[in-house]
């Protein structure tokens, strides 16, 4: 196979006729899969940008190579994020840690422990989505999951990686910059970089006031210094303003047309997230009860213990999201409160049993707070109902790694959620809380939250109490 036929196959399965920046990056693709794969690694690094075709390519690559006998493999960092990626290409996907890591448990629940896994394949292609949300440290063990997904890639004879995301959207939290879209830094780790970037928008999104939106806030990001995000709002009936005294009504009317599910709110920061919660659980489902069944939760932290038994869960991720189908009992221990449920993560299809913390339900913190998560491990490191006197402080810790209380799910409320826990999904229906934006605020963090947050919408995008300072004082400034 030679790189002009192959890329004939990706054209033939397109589902529309490609612009010419398109064209070009067939060719580089095609160049890229086709080409001798002897002498230093490859990889090759798509920058796209919202609504310029990187999904529908990608699909037909992926669609193109499936005939040719080349092993194809699918990931994205997050539950949520491989699913949609699984479902445009028509192809299945998984979380990067559920390929590349194994779960040992043979000398018992006390000592699972992760390791790398063997890439046992040759020649094959590995695809990464959104790979501008991989960090230099995911998991809080100290490790690098790009050097961790480098190593075990490339660790086979031919294999090659081709990495998708966006630059305009937010980097990992704590970073500047994605370290997975920095070719600098995939040099770094000994490979040969192709590069290429999608920045026109396909003919036929060209009515999306989202993307309209999207195309202006990066085109914002490249000014120097960075203004203030400019919006045209209500020209379009996928992107709006709402006031607040309609907000209720909506988000209800979303509810029955769409589901709650395919509706989010999007809100800059945990405090506002919480009493969106509040507020639409009180005043719009009508729950009184901490935890109902049916209760739409959030996961705020990794989580490796409830996993370990289960073979299609690799890791319970931070952001996940699951629904409540059972909460068989509540209780207090060491100055906190569990309670223990049955757990449906609907973006990958599994359920399982484990045991919940409910403090950091309504908690402002991202997640337990350090001091907090240090004096829960201290409690039951100096519990005596588990431990004798003689047991060594080495062995207590080693039994805490499988207790279930020190290891419960740390979980928030996700009708209304901060635009990093967002990143990676899709809804239809988005609501965006921008909060007050401070008048000295020209930082390129702004522009990317914005950009991130419309993004996430597949349908429509309403903006809450739209702030004069990115309309222009109207929402229908040109």
């Amino acid at each position: 196979m030679d790189a002009l036929e192959f890329a004939e196959s990706i054209y033939l399965c397109l589902p529309y006729e490609p612009n010419e920046q398109q064209i070009k990056l067939i060719a580089s693709l095609a160049r890229f899969v086709t080409q001798d794969n002897t002498g230093s690694p490859r990889v090759f690094l798509l920058n796209g940008y919202a609504g310029t075709g990187k999904t529908s390519l990608t699909g037909a690559l992926v669609q193109a190579l499936r005939p040719t006998g080349i092993p194809v493999v699918l990931m994205a960092p997050t539950g949520r994020a491989a699913k949609v990626f699984g479902a445009y290409a028509s192809y299945p996907a998984s979380t990067i840690h559920r390929r590349i890591y194994r779960t040992d448990t043979s000398a018992g629940p006390s000592d699972y422990s992760r390791s790398l896994a063997e890439n046992k394949l040759h020649n094959a292609i590995f695809i990464v989505d959104e790979a501008s949300m991989i960090g230099n440290d995911t998991d809080g063990e100290g490790k690098s999951l790009l050097s961790d997904l480098i190593e075990y890639v490339y660790s086979a004879e031919g294999c090659r990686m081709i990495l998708l995301g966006d630059t305009a959207q937010l980097p990992p939290v704590g970073l500047d910059k994605s370290p997975a879209m920095e070719p600098d830094t995939l040099r770094a780790h000994g490979l040969k970089v192709s590069h290429a970037v999608l920045t026109k928008v396909v003919r036929q999104d060209a009515h999306s006031g989202i993307l309209l939106n999207a195309t202006r806030l990066r085109r914002q990001m490249t000014v120097t210094p960075c203004p203030l995000p400019s919006l045209i709002l209500n020209r379009f009936p996928d992107c709006s303003s709402i006031p607040s005294e309609e907000l209720e009504d909506a988000i209800s009317q979303s509810y029955y047309s769409e589901g709650e599910g395919n509706t989010l709110v999007i809100t800059r920061s945990n405090k506002r997230a919480v009493l969106f919660n509040l507020a639409i659980r009180s005043r719009i489902l009508g729950r009184e009860e901490e935890l109902c069944v049916g209760e739409r939760i959030m996961v705020a932290k990794n989580n490796y213990l409830w996993s370990a038994k289960i073979p299609a869960l690799d890791f319970v991720a931070n952001g996940d999201m699951a629904i409540v189908e059972r909460v068989y009992g509540t209780e207090e221990k060491y100055g906190f409160r569990f309670a223990d449920v049955s757990l449906q993560l609907y973006d990958r299809d599994i359920t399982f049993d484990c045991k919940i913390m409910l403090d950091t339900l309504i908690s402002e913190s991202p997640a337990l707070e350090p001091a907090r998560t240090n004096a829960l491990y201290m409690a039951a490191l100096n519990d005596t109902d588990l431990f004798a006197p003689t047991h060594s402080i080495k062995s207590r810790m080693r039994a805490l790694r499988s207790d279930p209380y020190v290891n419960a799910l740390q979980i928030k409320y996700a009708y209304a959620v901060t635009c990093h826990k967002a990143q990676g999904g899709q809804w239809p229906s988005v609501f965006i809380d921008p909060g007050f934006i401070p008048p000295d605020s020209s930082s390129i963090d702004i522009l990317r939250w914005f950009y991130t947050a419309l993004t996430r919408s597949t349908g429509s995008v309403r903006i809450i109490n739209a702030p004069t300072e990115i309309t222009g004082g109207t929402s229908e400034q040109s």
